[in-house]
């Protein structure tokens, strides 16, 4: 909403010198009167006032337009934005085995993942987000950050093979903490994803847990996986492609529960796409960013367009002394 307004209005008494000014101008056209009445003077002299009128009239307008562009006219346009009240960073931890290429879910396990993962950061379009991948090895594929055209772009390029093969939960976590670790914000989340167990690594996952919790990083952790077995590849074929059988799901359920209970987060099972996409909401419900309204004003200073219109009328008044009023003004 625009609106027009002036920093300073006590300018505009200035406007007071206006009548004072037409008074003046009055007794002095009297006087005039006077002076010619039974004169000899021609008609035209006696009428001689009426041009002088006008350029009083516009000598008028040009004192009333500096004036009130003195008096500082602006327009404001009041705007409203979210602020976020805490604000939240985020690291998706993502298990990239090869057990992540079981059709349990549609079409497989990591494609289902990197979909919901895809949603759920366009549903939070606030907060900062990273994303580290870990198998046998872990590395950040993208630091904490609020360009998620980037982070998206991320997630669609996931692969099985981008690192050694094996599951090693303790140093996914540990590297998606160490990402947190430093930052100031007031609230810090993993969402941690695994298949299986841990059964490579360096780091104890729970030593990764309790790491996370000195440094105020709440934990949800996911198994991914429907119960008993699932299509899981166990071999690739003559023409490179991976061959499928029936494998028993094996999931570390009291690790991944654990790991939530010491960072004060919370434990999902995940047994089918349609799962995994009701747990990503459950998550970004829990860790839905406090948010408000906050106004701020836009001001466009207009004072110039003031000073132009009364420097064109100053110019309307000279070329009018110049042509078609100089005959008369000459007596």
């Amino acid at each position: 909403m625009f609106d027009l307004h002036l920093q300073y209005p006590a300018i505009l008494w200035g406007w007071m010198i206006l009548p004072l000014y037409w008074l003046w101008l009055w007794l002095k056209r009297r006087d005039f009167r006077s002076d010619l009445k039974g004169s000899g003077f021609p008609k035209e002299v006696r009428s001689a006032w009426h041009p002088m009128l006008l350029i009083h009239v516009l000598r008028s307008a040009v004192i009333a337009l500096l004036i009130f562009a003195l008096a500082g006219p602006r327009t404001h346009d009041v705007k409203t934005r979210s602020k976020g009240g805490e604000g939240i960073e985020i690291v998706l931890a993502i298990d990239i085995s090869t057990s992540m290429l079981a059709r349990d879910f549609r079409p497989d396990r990591l494609e289902a993942t990197k979909r919901m993962s895809a949603e759920f950061v366009q549903n939070r379009p606030q907060d900062k987000i990273g994303l580290v991948l870990y198998a046998g090895e872990s590395f950040t594929k993208t630091p904490p950050t609020s360009n998620h055209a980037l982070l998206l772009q991320h997630i669609s390029e996931i692969t099985y093979n981008m690192v050694e093969d094996g599951t090693a939960i303790g140093m996914g976590l540990a590297t998606a903490v160490n990402r947190l670790r430093k930052s100031e914000v007031k609230s810090k989340v993993v969402i941690l994803l695994s298949d299986g167990e841990n059964n490579r690594g360096t780091v104890d996952p729970l030593t990764a847990a309790e790491l996370a919790a000195q440094f105020g990083i709440r934990v949800y952790t996911i198994g991914v996986g429907s119960k008993g077995s699932a299509p899981t590849p166990y071999a690739i074929g003559p023409r490179g492609e991976f061959l499928f059988r029936n494998m028993p799901v094996s999931i570390d359920e009291e690790l991944l529960q654990n790991i939530a209970e010491i960072c004060g987060g919370k434990y999902f099972r995940a047994t089918e796409d349609k799962a995994l996409k009701e747990i990503y909401a459950e998550i970004d419900a829990l860790e839905r960013t406090k948010l408000e309204d906050v106004n701020f004003v836009e001001f466009d200073e207009k004072q110039f367009i003031f000073i132009f219109i009364a420097l064109l009328i100053f110019v309307l008044e000279m070329a009018l002394r110049k042509s078609w009023l100089k005959s008369a003004l000459d007596y």
